[in-house]
């Protein structure tokens, strides 16, 4: 088994594993097969199959992303009630927390979506229970340093030149979340386990019910005991954990996972290093990307007006990210059904189902996109009532649908990377185009040519352009 994943690591642009007869649904393939239908009839049939199974597999791709969002918004809300200071405090501390774990343990749990999708696809169905446990003890040996970083929060976020009460206090939220460093370790190779076999609407359901009970204990936590910062954070742990736990007892009841699931293994402990290779490359894709949009954050804060150009540029970032949740979804899918068609040997089902993935997504991005020009004057009143602040999100409009629209593809075409294991040839083009063409584009057009967070924003679509284009024109090889 260790040279099966020494050959995966040092050549990732090849299939995982040999295909063989699958008995997964692979209605497209026979399709475009079919020698007997003219050309234009295999591709509008094969279009509506892969239709099907795209919104069989990126709606509740979409509704977990929203309703883990919306836990951490409503710890948020909640911290705020309690005073704020609490507010700014537990702000800080989601911020510090999501950029060095939420992005690092969902970009290494990614590769699990490659191995077990392309696994699935072969019909080596006992592999993905064997993938599922080796990549969850990877991730639980990397939260140990992890939660290092975050018992030691106070002093380091006070070098950062936080306040020293608000680092305390964002400190006080972060040691609440540490159980959730090792909550996130077991989801996201489970979730990706269960995405890779089309297995979805499961983790929506669980999702929506933990987000109703985080909701009552956020409540009584605050409203009826009157606890504090801490026991809020505690509870978004322990609401994590209920997911997690869900799912396992979802994995080991349904019959839907018997074949793939056999029970604990000890070649979970075979080849760690060489799978912690694969998983960080996959970490370093996402991360790199996830950070950008911190450097940007800061960088907002040098410029001559920081107050006007944080809020704007925040404003467009939040806008951004509720659109980049349809992407992710689309993200998911794309991945699911590279993988299992190359796994089963399909390759021309594969390319076809990213041209439909990538077409669909990116006329969903575009009508977004038509929104956002046609309320630039009045959208930025959601999260704000400065007419200041609304004028420059008007201006920063036209750079943002831009933005948004590449945004609609460039994350189908991560999704295919990872379908194919190319993540380590995507964590290149991130580190290329987004710290060697966007940062400092953005710092030339903000500081030398006094854009301000105009060219922070521009900058941001023209890093998105190279992405995509250096990622599109590997695709063919």
């Amino acid at each position: 088994m260790g040279s099966e994943v020494v050959t995966a690591v040092e050549n990732l642009q090849q299939p995982l594993l040999e295909p063989s007869k699958s008995d997964v649904d692979f209605r497209m393939e026979s399709v475009l097969t079919d020698p007997h239908l003219p050309y234009y009839r295999r591709v509008y049939l094969a279009a509506l199959i892969e239709i099907k199974f795209l919104f069989h597999l990126a709606a509740p791709a979409i509704f977990v992303y929203v309703i883990n969002n919306g836990m951490s918004m409503l710890t948020r809300i909640f911290a705020g009630r309690v005073g704020s200071m609490q507010l700014a405090a537990a702000s800080l501390g989601n911020s510090c927390f999501n950029m060095f774990t939420f992005g690092l343990m969902l970009g290494m749990g990614s590769a699990v979506e490659t191995l077990c999708g392309q696994a699935h696809g072969a019909q080596r169905y006992d592999m993905l229970g064997v993938y599922l446990q080796r990549s969850t003890v990877v991730l639980l040996l990397t939260g140990l340093p992890v939660t290092l970083l975050f018992i030691f929060s106070t002093p380091l976020l006070t070098l950062l030149g936080e306040p020293a009460d608000v680092a305390s206090t964002a400190s006080i939220f972060i040691y609440g979340m540490i159980p959730m460093i090792f909550a996130y370790a077991v989801n996201f190779p489970i979730q990706k386990f269960l995405q890779s076999q089309s297995i979805v609407t499961p983790s929506a359901y669980i999702s929506a019910a933990t987000l109703v009970l985080h909701l009552l204990l956020s409540w009584l936590a605050v409203f009826e005991l009157g606890w504090g910062l801490l026991d809020l954070s505690a509870i978004h742990s322990l609401s994590w954990w209920i997911i997690v736990i869900a799912q396992i007892m979802y994995i080991k009841m349904s019959p839907r996972c018997r074949r793939t699931w056999a029970g604990f293994s000890w070649k979970a402990f075979d080849g760690l290093w060489d799978f912690f290779r694969l998983y960080a490359a996959s970490a370093a894709m996402l991360c790199l990307e996830a950070w950008y949009s911190q450097i940007l954050v800061l960088l907002a804060g040098l410029l001559k007006n920081p107050e006007l150009a944080l809020d704007a540029l925040a404003i467009c970032m939040a806008i951004s990210a509720i659109s980049f949740m349809v992407s992710v979804g689309f993200n998911a899918a794309a991945s699911v059904r590279v993988s299992n068609e190359l796994g089963a040997g399909h390759p021309r089902s594969a390319a076809f189902a990213t041209v439909v993935t990538t077409g669909v997504s990116f006329i969903l991005s575009l009508l977004e996109a038509v929104v956002i020009l046609s309320w630039r004057q009045v959208i930025s009143y959601v999260f704000t009532d400065s007419p200041a602040v609304a004028e420059a999100v008007a201006e920063l409009s036209p750079y943002l649908a831009i933005t948004i629209v590449l945004n609609g593809v460039q994350p189908v075409l991560s999704g295919v990377a990872v379908g194919c294991g190319w993540q380590a040839f995507v964590a290149y083009v991130n580190i290329g185009c987004y710290y060697f063409v966007g940062i400092p584009i953005g710092y030339v057009l903000g500081f030398t040519y006094d854009m301000g967070a105009k060219g922070m924003d521009r900058n941001d679509w023209r890093h998105t352009h190279a992405n995509y284009y250096f990622t599109h024109c590997h695709y063919p090889n």
